[in-house]
């Protein structure tokens, strides 16, 4: 793969993780999504010498910067819903370099440089784009062989719902675009979600920790 995008939420505790906070509590919720930031952007600096991380909210590239490899490029997110924010920051990355480019959020610790590996294939077969699904309904990848616009012209209320993979497909067969869907992964957002990822053997130590411990408020 060419490049990576990441789009990652700044670890502050109310707002992120939220629907965790029954189990880890907000500050607890803050420390795992750096310790998940922190994966994410390690196992991707490893696999391309082209990564990219945009954040938000925009006052947060110092937080961010301290969590990632130095050879990650940082670059705020653009206004809008996540659609917007998506599309936005893929053009941006495409404009400074080639494709393809894969586009990854930090909730899915499953996910993986063999993900990488898997949807360069299926781009180099002739794919227009590769996603690994979500079993929430939504995607933890998207590659793309070239800039897709259309890939997130979903209705901005769609994002964060069930629906959002069958958009996403919808739209890229409705603009004629090909796509391949691999192997889905899940996402680390309710406290069954943490239940079942502590009991992955894939899932990285430092997370599994956090998930197994019942946070306090600090």
């Amino acid at each position: 793969m060419s490049g990576v995008l990441i789009m990652a939420r700044a670890p502050r505790p109310g707002m992120t993780k939220t629907r965790l906070e029954p189990l880890l509590g907000p500050a607890g919720c803050a420390r795992l999504q750096g310790l998940l930031v922190r994966h994410t952007a390690g196992w991707v600096a490893r696999s391309t010498s082209t990564a990219w991380l945009a954040y938000t909210p925009t006052d947060a590239r110092a937080e961010l910067a301290r969590l990632v490899p130095a050879s990650v490029r940082l670059l705020p997110q653009e206004a809008g819903d996540l659609g917007a924010r998506l599309r936005s920051a893929a053009q941006l990355v495409f404009r400074r370099g080639r494709g393809p480019l894969a586009l990854i959020g930090t909730d899915a610790p499953e996910l993986g440089a063999p993900h990488l590996s898997e949807a360069d294939r299926a781009l180099a077969a002739g794919h227009d784009a590769s996603l690994v699904p979500t079993f929430d309904g939504g995607y933890a990848l998207i590659a793309l062989a070239r800039p897709i616009p259309a890939a997130f012209d979903l209705p901005p209320a769609a994002w964060g719902g069930p629906d959002v993979l069958a958009l996403t497909v919808g739209a890229l067969q409705a603009a004629g675009h090909s796509y391949s869907l691999l192997e889905p992964v899940r996402d680390l957002d309710t406290p069954s979600d943490a239940a079942w990822i502590a009991a992955d053997p894939r899932c990285p130590p430092a997370i599994r920790r956090i998930l197994r411990e019942r946070a306090r408020d600090e």
